[in-house]
């Protein structure tokens, strides 16, 4: 099968690393989403969007002569069904209940730091009742 640019195609995700995911298309050739052109948003852990096995439909964007091809899923979709993270966000009730604990773990975690800082420069320079001499 011919690869030509600007075509869709559907594809197989066969590996991933840190800077992008490698797709198979049909006829068996393989090409390359860079981790920029899986989502419309910024992508920090492309493990988040894709996994191996993935079926996947991408844009050929362009075929080097040395016959890499580049692929882009954010340019075949058009955010109508652009890969989302996989924890998702949280809506509702459950999102404001997620926050509310996270910001009282973190406020906690806040005050024994803060607690164990004072304990330590107090320590350090002898207390309050310490005598200077």
């Amino acid at each position: 099968m011919s690869i030509e640019v600007g075509s869709k195609l559907r594809g197989k995700v066969t590996g991933i690393t840190n800077f992008g995911a490698f797709v198979e298309l049909p006829g068996g050739s393989t090409g390359l989403v860079h981790i920029s052109e899986v989502a419309d948003t910024y992508v920090k852990d492309i493990n988040d969007y894709l996994k191996v096995g993935d079926q996947v439909e991408v844009k050929v964007m362009n075929v080097e002569k040395d016959g890499k091809i580049g692929l882009s899923i954010k340019k075949a979709t058009e955010r109508e069904h652009a890969p989302r993270p996989r924890h998702g966000k949280q809506s509702g009730k459950n999102a404001n209940e997620l926050f509310e604990q996270k910001m009282a773990r973190f406020l906690k975690d806040s005050e024994d730091r803060l607690a164990s800082l004072k304990r330590n420069t107090e320590s350090k320079r002898g207390g309050r009742g310490a005598r200077r001499g």
